[in-house]
């Protein structure tokens, strides 16, 4: 397997992109590789720092980078050899086999790795619009969020289609046998919502194979009463931000609290507090895919460390070992036949 990862992006690239690639190591074979996309100056530097010389990671050099604050498609329409574009290009049908990668990872602009991943590897059959499907954890356990970013302004197909996919990951990442599929509302009554909601719902209540169980609200996010959560990507980036800020300010709380009460209680609690924060931890979980693409595309946190790289590398190997893609493909085309 090869996977191809743009060491250019992120708030800390190259420098922890490449440090955990090296880590990253130990979550893939000895004949798989690891293609490196960026500046070869600036990855040779930092390789030579690290002082690793394995021929399992491989330099694809380019010239540009697309920064976090650019327009994603004027960026990438502008910057046909930014690491970005090409990784994605490695990991499409567009290469010959011989260059070609299984799948591809950066911790880069988001905007610009969704359409440099549409443009480049194209959809999958059958489905309309990809999304992002962030694995969520939960107090009973992960859950997927679709989307988290990819499309704010779905139409009542594109939701469905997320309902369908996500599913799918749930079921071959998450090992959930019948996931339960939620749609995010305002609240849990039919009759609230917008049309666009409406019309998802209907779709998806209509959808043969899936648990549908209705809309459910913010509060009961974090429950465990659904393992799939459909939303738009406006609603969806808010909820995955707004759930991390907590996560972190609330471990803060917890132990300043602590230590006022009673310093000595500090030590027996840190295990606990270590193990809960592990859960809850985005870098534990690497990153999210990009689902619906004609190929695989992961996409890491901006602020991404080694390790999330390392685990991120993890998942695309499971994503691609898992026939994700083939599951998709699969059901979409079982739902839409069964609807017409």
């Amino acid at each position: 397997m090869r996977i191809a990862i743009d060491v250019m992006g992120g708030d800390n690239a190259p420098d922890d992109i490449l440090r955990g690639c090296v880590a990253g190591l130990e979550y893939i074979a000895p004949g798989d590789q690891l293609v490196l996309v960026g500046d070869k100056t600036d990855i040779e530097e930092v390789l030579g720092e690290i002082g690793i010389n394995d021929d399992r990671l491989v330099i694809h050099a380019t010239t540009e980078v697309i920064e976090m604050a650019e327009s994603p498609a004027k960026a990438v329409r502008s910057k046909p050899d930014s690491s970005i574009v090409q990784m994605c290009k490695l990991a499409s049908h567009k290469v010959s086999e011989d260059i070609r990668c299984d799948a591809a990872l950066s911790a880069g602009n988001t905007g610009a790795c969704v359409s440099a991943g549409i443009m480049q590897m194209k959809r999958l059959k059958g489905v309309h619009r990809p999304g992002i499907a962030v694995a969520m954890p939960s107090f009973h356990g992960p859950m997927v969020l679709c989307d988290a970013g990819a499309n704010p302004e779905p139409t009542p197909q594109h939701l469905w289609q997320y309902a369908v996919m996500a599913d799918v990951v749930s079921k071959r990442l998450l090992h959930i046998e019948n996931p339960r599929v939620a749609i995010m509302n305002i609240g849990a009554e039919d009759s609230k919502g917008t049309g666009t909601i409406k019309e998802a719902r209907d779709l998806i209540k209509s959808s043969p194979g899936l648990n549908y169980i209705g809309f459910i609200e913010g509060r009961e996010f974090f429950e465990g009463v659904a393992d799939v959560v459909v939303t738009d990507g406006l609603m969806g980036n808010v909820v995955l931000k707004t759930a991390e800020g907590m996560a972190k300010s609330l471990f803060k709380a917890i132990t300043h609290e602590i230590l006022e009460l009673d310093p000595e209680l500090m030590s027996r609690f840190a295990p606990v507090a270590k193990s809960i924060w592990s859960k809850n931890d985005y870098h534990e979980y690497g990153g999210a895919p990009l689902i619906g693409v004609n190929g695989t595309l992961f996409i890491a946190h901006g602020s991404s460390e080694p390790r999330t790289i390392a685990n991120a590398i993890r998942s695309c190997r499971e994503y691609v070992e898992t026939g994700v893609n083939e599951g998709i493909v699969e059901r979409v085309a079982e739902v839409e036949t069964a609807l017409v």
